[in-house]
């Protein structure tokens, strides 16, 4: 089975309301990611560094593998998905999510998991 291949710029993957970026410097980055009760960020899983997702407003909804796991987010609540784990993002609630997600420390890459 082919690879899925890590890309640099994962923004025409797929659809957000709204994509911000706060801060970028070798190594870190912050985005801002706004989604529709519907909107999800696909299954992937980033090589050297980790997500640390924030949640502004909204609910977060968070499915994670290796071990499976979900994590539900409020608003000022914070979550850390260490390099290489599998994970998804989607919005929990019937209104816009809106989260920073810091990204590092390292180089980052989007490696989409295709399903099996």
């Amino acid at each position: 089975m082919n690879q899925p291949q890590p890309v640099k710029d994962a923004s025409q993957l797929y659809e957000v309301e709204r994509r911000a970026q706060h801060a970028a410097r070798p190594g870190f980055r912050i985005m801002e990611l706004q989604l529709s009760a519907t909107q999800t960020v696909p299954w992937h899983s980033h090589t050297n560094i980790s997500d640390t997702f924030y949640v502004l407003e909204g609910q977060m909804r968070l499915f994670l593998q290796d071990p499976k796991e979900e994590v539900n987010l409020k608003p000022g609540e914070v979550h850390v998905v260490k390099p290489g784990r599998p994970h998804l993002v989607t919005n929990a609630g019937t209104k816009s999510l809106t989260f920073l997600v810091l990204q590092g420390v390292g180089e980052y890459d989007f490696v989409p998991l295709l399903p099996g």
